[in-house]
């Protein structure tokens, strides 16, 4: 009976050493710091990765973690300082220097990140508000995301907290003024582009009209060569006739009957109504054409002409 009394103390005597013995340890690891709270009350803190002891019963273990954290600001319009509103995407990234303050101000990260994000809109608010729209977009972007992060960070030192960086992810006009803008470049090159082509019809109206005129002064020429050719030529051909004529008349007599029969009697032409003794035929009653030959006071019959 005392056997099985004694085996009892000793096993509930156990079971409470292993409980303390829990109680007093605990592990920190290499990601995380501890914050050791006494009846609601700071003790220590310990940074070092491994397992530590405390107080058992009345010590509580508060892990902080120690890596660089995200603080994802919601987006704000900023005014510049030429009056032009902008609509401002940042972040920043953080982490806890002092376990101790930190806990004693904000007490945990969603508390940091609400402290943090009025920190953060206040410096963009106070930074960008003295530059001009152009800096922000263009010129001064990374010397102005340093100068935030130094604001911010020299702030956030009261919350035991290190800012390690800010960025400005975008930073345009508002949806309106934006709207606003592409639609007066879009005028802007409506513009431009009636301009150019009306340049363009300016200058292929010149072309033509140049063109035109040229054209106008090649066919006067051309003509007015062609007419000198031609009155060259008739000049040749009649000079040639003369020629021809004063050589032997009478061949010259019996060419030009030949080229009046034939363009006197074509088929499906005009008719003529003569005498058969006119000296007209006279080539077909005599081939040497003077059958038909009167004296010179003989006058022939008028030819009557008939129409088809």
């Amino acid at each position: 009976m005392k056997l099985g009394v004694t085996g009892g103390v000793i096993a509930v005597l156990l079971f409470a050493a292993v409980v303390i013995g829990y109680s007093s340890l605990f592990s920190v690891y290499q990601t995380q710091q501890a914050l050791v709270v006494r009846l609601g009350q700071p003790v220590r803190v310990v940074n070092e990765p491994g397992l530590h002891v405390k107080a058992p019963f009345i010590d509580n273990v508060i892990t902080i973690d120690r890596r660089i954290l995200d603080l994802e600001a919601p987006a704000q319009e900023v005014i510049a300082s030429d009056q032009k509103r902008l609509v401002v995407d940042a972040f920043a990234r953080y982490k806890i220097k002092d376990a101790l303050r930190f806990y004693q101000t904000v007490g945990s990260i969603p508390g940091a990140n609400s402290q943090l994000a009025i920190l953060l809109n206040s410096a963009l608010r106070r930074v960008l508000g003295e530059v001009t729209f152009t800096h922000v977009v263009r010129d001064q972007r990374a010397d102005l995301m340093s100068r935030i992060r130094e604001s911010v960070d020299r702030e956030a030192d009261n919350y035991g907290i290190n800012v390690v960086d800010v960025r400005i992810r975008r930073a345009d006009l508002p949806e309106q003024n934006s709207q606003a803008v592409y639609q007066r470049m879009q005028t802007e090159r409506q513009r431009e582009a009636a301009e150019f082509r009306a340049q363009g019809a300016q200058r292929a109206q010149e072309i033509r009209s140049r063109a035109d005129r040229e054209v106008t002064v090649l066919i006067a020429d051309a003509q007015s060569n062609g007419e000198k050719i031609r009155g060259e030529g008739d000049s040749q051909r009649n000079k040639i006739f003369a020629d021809a004529f004063n050589q032997d008349p009478d061949f010259f007599a019996f060419y030009r009957s030949m080229q009046a029969y034939e363009a006197s009697l074509r088929p499906n032409d005009t008719r003529l109504l003569l005498k058969p003794d006119t000296t007209f035929f006279r080539y077909f009653n005599d081939p040497t054409g003077k059958a038909g030959d009167k004296p010179a006071g003989d006058k022939a019959a008028p030819a009557t002409p008939a129409v088809r």
